[in-house]
């Protein structure tokens, strides 16, 4: 396959509370609720999509709030840890605002000479802000609580924990055309040839790791994005022949997806860059109202009638 993937286009993880998952993503970490709609598999659940100002892939955090569900364990066979990048020098605003919230912080620490800061969201799931080398201020949400100057400009990387990493690196430096970049102890780090947001993949060797189990406050799966339908299909091909088991090809609405697991198991997704989320809102509007796919519209108010209600953030 010629292509290379150009990073990652999303990542979705498992809540339990809808209000609570809106509330703390939006309003503490100052993300943009870009698109509000269902679930395609379970329209009678919510599925909300975080990002920056424009939805840009590579700041995109999707979630199913399942309201109820029983917390899951993070672990090895799963993403572990989403990394925001934030502008360099703004580890002490991001400190008080956190501490302001009443949300316990780790850190600073120190990986391949870049500060960041841990803490968890309120089902468990581990975040990371990382003062990227480089990174701009200015490129996240300008209508949120959190100043452009300090505001998260979407994924610095994923962490994925393996039992055996080997298989899997061969996957993302043969096949998806990664660099290995940097080791330190069992983390390594690979970045994607398109550098910048969504860039880079840290895998960690964890051999007596116990084995994640799925629920609220974990990793639903990863996408990496490619730019076209045309490259999608090439790489349907190309993974199929190398003995993947890729699904068909899935209409997002908002992109077009494929789906496999990975040799250490993990979910991985490759999706288009287009259409985009501003194919039934304009840019000004995106997530202001709940969106349907066509296939559910004519069931509107039943399922608008089945949904927690919610309140929805207002832009500043």
């Amino acid at each position: 396959m010629e292509a290379r993937i150009l990073g990652l286009h999303h990542i979705t993880a498992i809540a339990s509370d809808p209000q609570r998952n809106l509330d703390f993503y939006t309003g503490v970490l100052g993300l943009r609720l870009v698109k509000l709609t269902v679930n395609f598999d379970d329209p009678g659940s919510y599925h909300f999509y975080f990002g920056d100002g424009e939805g840009a892939p590579g700041t995109i955090l999707t979630f199913f709030p399942w309201p109820g569900a029983t917390r899951g364990r993070q672990g090895s066979g799963q993403a572990t840890t989403i990394s925001f990048a934030v502008p360099e020098n703004s580890m002490g605003y991001w400190r008080e605002r956190l501490h302001g919230h009443q949300i316990t912080v780790e850190g600073p620490g120190n990986r391949f000479d870049e500060e960041f800061l841990t803490f968890h969201d309120p089902d468990g799931m581990v975040l990371e802000l990382v003062s990227q080398r480089g990174a701009q201020s200015g490129s996240g949400w300008t209508g949120g609580p959190v100043p452009v100057e300090y505001a998260i400009g979407g994924f610095h990387s994923v962490t994925l924990e393996l039992t055996s990493t080997e298989p899997t690196l061969e996957l993302l430096e043969s096949t998806f055309g990664y660099s290995r970049i940097e080791t330190e102890g069992t983390r390594v780090r690979l970045e994607s040839k398109k550098h910048g947001i969504g860039s880079i993949i840290d895998v960690v060797h964890s051999p007596a790791g116990n084995r994640g189990i799925p629920g609220a406050g974990t990793i639903h799966h990863i996408a990496f994005r490619t730019k076209s339908d045309e490259e999608q299909l090439d790489w349907r091909r190309g993974l199929t022949s190398l003995g993947h088991h890729v699904s068909p090809v899935m209409d997002r609405e908002y992109f077009h997806s494929i789906y496999f697991r990975e040799p250490g198991h993990i979910l991985f997704e490759i999706a288009t860059d287009a259409p985009g989320f501003a194919t039934d809102e304009t840019p000004d509007n995106l997530g202001t109202h709940l969106k349907l796919p066509p296939q559910y519209e004519a069931h509107r108010e039943t399922i608008e009638q089945a949904l927690p209600k919610l309140k929805l953030p207002i832009a500043e």
